[in-house]
């Protein structure tokens, strides 16, 4: 299933500002760091439906594959 592009947008955005105080990290850093993600891919394409997963989860997810690397 995938979701509204809209909607992908918002969460996007919200993962993004929640990344960003969470860990202490410029909105702009947080920006990066999401869109070079294999998170986002995975979000945009619809995989596992990882869309409709909390925005907290999501972020968690993209501070555990960035320090992973």
């Amino acid at each position: 299933m995938t979701a509204n592009k809209t909607l992908l947008q918002k969460k996007y955005s919200r993962v993004i500002e929640l990344y960003a105080s969470k860990y202490g990290v410029s909105l702009e850093t947080a920006l990066d760091r999401f869109y070079k993600s294999e998170l986002y891919k995975l979000v945009s394409e619809g995989v596992s439906d990882l869309h409709c997963m909390s925005d907290i989860y999501l972020a968690q997810e993209l501070d555990e594959e960035y320090n992973s690397i």
